[in-house]
């Protein structure tokens, strides 16, 4: 059998440098294969060096070149006649604006510079009871006119609008796509009876995966600028979640090394995977993720969240709540035992991300103002994205002038607000939902870079008052550490004090009624199991009404030095019958709740007013 020397590293795949020059390592299947050197200034071709069959080990050829100062070449990888850019290229040399197709043959790899200064960054670790999630994309979010943003559609546009951002009580960013992907779609990406030219602005396809997207960053330098994001956020104690999206192709192996170098070079803080034959179970267990949030559509809790962990760091992230939640908030049948679970649920040793919204389907906004999907943009007759949205237009389908109409669905959106921050996972808004962004009802925009997806900010000034709702809650919602616990509530009265940590209650108090019919539930959280600087944080009770019509809801009796004050209402009610009742007898007592609202009632001392 013949001998054969092994080559010395041939990971990892690309180029990265050593001592005294470079090594190249690229997989390839063609005998006759090599790369390419040029000269980074004027473009000319400098060496053209093959690979021999003593630098193959397997599929991977392994070429060490000294003496080349990285910082004057660039390279292409060759099979024949072929020219193939590097799939793990850290950067390219020349990359064409946004929306302007690229030829892979073109596309020369460069070296990322190694000066940038990180200023002692430090990843924030946030555990996930403390988390407000806030999903984005990185060119919608600031490239419309009115963000008044200087570098619009970039990563530094996203850095502008940090206050806004931590003012609204954000903690955690998730990016849909921001590596390296050609939007401009090539013919064979394009469907038959779709539009000849086309643009895929989310990009969710398969993409260099090892390089910020050039098309998202204000000048040449994508890779420092998304660096200089990330310490942004990381300086105001907050964190960065990329989106990979890995289709069929994408060898499993390499996604491991992919994710490393992430949080080795960017620091990011954790990944939501995406795509087909992820081998989640194995990033789950390897150590070094063991501080980097994994976000996925689930997990084996047993193998992997029910190891002991200094750091959760695994969320589920599924649709279940979205859908279940939309249906009770449109005043559908049956709901009552869903809506219990999904708003107490936190799996064993792992968080989870819930939502009303996501960058797919509709936005908050358009699951109160649309039946339908309008997705007639698209270019694809409408047949696109998905028939089940379980949105409700509240009486009329899109714009509209009436004022009941607008006052309802003004009203519905502030429910899901509600419904959201006082479920005890981790919440998640869509960008703009916090102040009523719409998408003119398309459920599936992933081919519209305009204003269908663009974020309007002059929505922030024309729905202010439900932006500063938005806000109330959040704060409201940090302010009380038994709306967010670090597990799930057990229902019981494990101290016994007189209360369990949660606890249903209907017309009638700790009477739960739970028939198909009803559609409104008394929701009490006693702070005795939560630490409030120090103390014991208070009792609060949600009553949740989704009937069209008003329903009454008890209150249990709370201890003698205490009663109940009503706090946040998203509809108006009267006040001085209840204020009344309620600071009367130290007794049970109910509240009558407007039909589709929401009211927040704690406990305060006896003698104290309503906020």
């Amino acid at each position: 059998m013949p001998e054969k020397k092994l080559p010395v590293n041939p990971y990892p795949l690309g180029a990265h440098c050593e001592k005294e020059g470079i090594r190249f390592s690229f997989v390839s299947q063609v005998r006759n294969c090599g790369v390419i050197l040029y000269d980074l200034k004027t473009g000319e071709k400098l060496y053209r060096l093959p690979f021999t069959d003593e630098e193959r080990i397997g599929s991977i050829y392994c070429k060490y070149i000294k003496n080349i100062n990285p910082d004057e070449i660039s390279y292409q990888f060759y099979e024949g006649e072929r020219l193939l850019a590097d799939p793990f290229a850290r950067g390219f040399a020349k990359s064409a604006p946004y929306g302007k197709r690229r030829e892979e043959s073109s596309l020369k790899a460069v070296f990322p510079k190694q000066d940038f200064d990180w200023e002692g960054d430090v990843r924030p670790l946030l555990p996930y009871r403390d988390c407000v999630c806030c999903c984005m994309h990185v060119r919608g979010f600031t490239k419309h006119a009115s963000s008044g943003a200087e570098h619009k559609g970039t990563f530094l546009g996203v850095i502008e609008k940090l206050p806004y951002l931590k003012e609204s009580g954000f903690t955690t960013i998730e990016l849909q796509p921001a590596y390296e992907f050609w939007e401009m779609e090539t013919k064979e990406e394009i469907e038959k009876d779709a539009a000849a030219e086309r643009i895929n602005y989310w990009g969710y396809k398969k993409g260099y995966y090892m390089m910020p997207k050039q098309g998202y960053a204000a000048g040449k330098d994508a890779a420092a600028e998304f660096k200089e994001m990330v310490k942004a956020f990381h300086q105001n104690g907050m964190e960065i979640i990329m989106q990979f999206y890995f289709p069929a192709g994408v060898r499993a192996c390499d996604i491991p090394e992919i994710l490393r170098y992430w949080v080795l070079e960017y620091h990011v803080d954790g990944f939501h995977l995406k795509g087909e034959g992820l081998s989640v179970g194995l990033i789950a267990e390897d150590p070094f993720f063991s501080d980097t949030k994994i976000w996925y559509d689930s997990f084996d809790t047993e193998a992997v969240c029910g190891k002991k962990q200094d750091y959760k760091n695994l969320a589920f992230y599924q649709d279940a709540y979205m859908t279940d939640m939309r249906r009770f908030l449109k005043g559908d049948e049956n709901m009552l035992n869903s809506v219990m679970y999904h708003m107490r649920h936190i799996p064993d040793g792992a968080g989870r991300i819930h939502y009303f919204s996501n960058y797919y389907g509709m936005t908050l906004a358009d699951t109160v103002s649309y039946d339908y999907k309008h997705n007639e943009a698209n270019g694809e007759e409408n047949r696109d994205g998905s028939n089940e949205n379980f949105s409700w237009n509240c009486g009329e389908e899109g714009p509209t002038r009436r004022l009941k109409v607008k006052e309802l669905r003004q009203r519905q959106i502030k429910n899901a607000m509600c419904l959201l921050l006082f479920s005890q996972s981790t919440p998640l808004l869509f960008m703009g939902d916090e102040f009523g962004n719409s998408q003119k009802g398309n459920n599936n925009p992933y081919c519209q870079d305009n204003s269908v997806t663009w974020l309007n900010w002059n929505d922030l000034e024309k729905n202010s008052e439900l932006y500063e709702f938005w806000k109330k809650l959040v704060s409201f919602r940090k302010e009380h550490p038994i709306l967010h616990p670090e597990k799930e509530l057990s229902v019981m009265d494990s101290l016994s004090c007189g209360y369990p940590d949660l606890s249903y209650h209907g017309q009638n108090a700790w009477k739960p009624g739970l028939e198909g019919s009803n559609r409104q539930i008394g929701i009490m959280y006693c702070g005795k199991y939560a630490n409030h600087g120090g103390n014991e944080d208070v009792f609060c009770y949600l009553a949740v009404n989704m009937h069209w019509e008003s329903r009454k809801l008890g209150l249990p009796k709370l201890p003698k030095d205490m009663k109940w004050v009503r706090c946040i209402q998203t509809a108006k009610q009267e006040t001085e019958e209840e204020e009344k009742q309620l600071s009367g007898q130290n007794t049970a007592v109910s509240c009558r709740i407007p039909g589709r609202s929401i009211a927040v009632y704690i406990s305060v001392p006896r003698g104290e007013k309503e906020k």
